[in-house]
């Protein structure tokens, strides 16, 4: 109930600041001006309150993400840019269509210094929108597009606010100018957290690399350890199946950071392991990672963890290097001593490629765990279950017959799912065929970014 509360509060203070500009555009409309004039500026101002906020769904607030997880935020960030482009591309349209003359505005030379702004603002965020869908098509590096869209960013927003105090129609009475200039210093504010104030924490709380662990899978796993020189250190506390930002071997104050879940046990503070697949990028140079290496670290985050979803027993399903944050939570649960049963179903393309799987093998002596490999191109002479993980390997045995996977209480357990969309989808989709409720199904999504 406290989490929904939270939830709900949140999404009350963002409303509440994406129509608030509504006071402006309402207030007292402009004599002479049309409805669709008027609308149009309405709009605009909603467009640009919301790219506004999409600087505070990025800032990272743990109080603000908690109720949803930091994926959902990320993924609602995602789909907010579409809604803002949609509004602020509405308020020239109607301009156009009431208008003609309007089109002057475009004109590069002869346009007044306001138009330009609002031209600007519009191009940066179409270029930003753009390279956000189409980056790996265009094959944009990830470093590149962090760069880029955290500066296109602050363009958009700027050149926006720029355009607002400039045509100053709907901004010239005291009280006016009062309130959007207080909206604007909030988005400044914003950006100097996150920019400014929140590297200098990190830079009082560096970790060092202490070693890199080649895992199965071309996966490696980079141990840490606080600094010697870090006083007052009370330990890295975090809840399994947690992730955090990285930044490795550069300043605290660098753009470019990397997400990766945490994967040791949450029992252990004293040292943090992220584990990575490298598939391009800054996860190819993982491997390479030199001993002492400085590094720091913005987390943890998620609520993609067993310590907020409490059940009789749980369902872990993971492919490939999905399995990270659900080692971090069968790690915790063995060092807890938890007897509750566990069923781990972990996709991989063939044996060498199961990522921990020594040490899975190991933890059904310290847990009440069934681990179940579906291999999709197996080895010959494979016995276990073959393809990828669906409806019909989750329900095996579940009717009848000799062998089942699940007990058949097993609509009262809890099911954590990550790793490839395609496989998250197919899983959570046969859950809810078998009766599973949607509340029992939690989902960590790596293409957040």
């Amino acid at each position: 109930m406290r989490v929904a509360v939270q939830g709900a509060f949140w999404i009350f203070v963002y409303l509440a600041v994406a129509v608030a500009p509504l006071v402006f555009a309402w207030s007292g409309p402009e004599p002479g001006r049309g409805f669709l004039i008027n609308l149009s500026v309405a709009l605009g101002f909603v467009g640009l309150a919301m790219m506004g906020l999409q600087f505070a769904l990025v800032a990272r607030f743990k109080t603000v993400s908690a109720p949803f997880g930091m994926d959902v935020v990320l993924q609602y960030h995602r789909q907010m840019a579409y809604v803002a482009l949609l509004f602020i591309l509405a308020h020239p349209i109607l301009l156009f269509v009431e208008d003609a003359r309007f089109l002057a505005l475009l004109d590069p030379v002869t346009a007044p210094l306001r138009a330009k702004m609002a031209v600007t603002s519009t191009v940066a965020l179409l270029v930003l929108v753009a390279l956000s869908v189409w980056r790996k098509r265009l094959r944009v590096s990830y470093e590149l597009w962090q760069l880029t869209h955290g500066l296109l960013g602050v363009v958009i927003v700027a050149t926006a606010l720029a355009h607002v105090f400039l045509v100053g129609y709907y901004v010239d009475e005291p009280w006016e100018r009062a309130l959007w200039l207080a909206m604007s210093a909030g988005f400044v504010l914003l950006l100097v957290w996150v920019r400014v104030v929140r590297p200098l924490q990190r830079r009082r709380e560096s970790w060092r690399v202490e070693e890199v662990i080649a895992e199965r899978g071309e996966t490696y796993t980079i141990v840490l350890k606080p600094q010697e020189d870090r006083d007052g250190f009370a330990g890295f506390t975090f809840e399994p199946g947690q992730f955090a930002w990285i930044m490795a071997g550069q300043s605290p104050f660098a753009i470019t950071q990397h997400p990766f879940s945490i994967s040791s046990s949450a029992e252990r503070t004293d040292r943090v392991m992220l584990s990575v697949k490298a598939a391009g990028d800054f996860t190819s140079s993982v491997a390479v990672l030199k001993p002492g290496t400085t590094v720091y670290l913005d987390g943890p985050h998620g609520a993609f963890t067993i310590d907020r979803h409490e059940g009789p027993g749980f369902v872990f399903i993971g492919a490939g290097v999905g399995v990270t944050p659900l080692m971090s939570m069968l790690r915790t649960l063995a060092d807890r001593g938890d007897v509750r049963p566990c069923y781990l179903f972990l996709g991989n393309r063939n044996q060498e490629s199961i990522t921990f799987r020594e040490e899975i093998e190991g933890l059904k002596s310290r847990l009440n765990l069934e681990v179940i490999h579906v291999l999709s191109r197996p080895e010959e002479g494979w016995e276990g279950e073959k393809g990828r993980i669906d409806a019909s390997i989750l329900s095996r045995g579940l009717t009848g017959g000799e062998h089942r996977h699940l007990p058949r209480h097993y609509r009262r357990l809890v099911y954590f799912i990550c790793g490839p969309d395609a496989m998250m989808d197919a899983a959570e989709d046969a859950l809810k065929r078998l009766g599973v409720t949607e509340e029992r199904i939690h989902t960590e999504r790596f293409g957040m970014v």
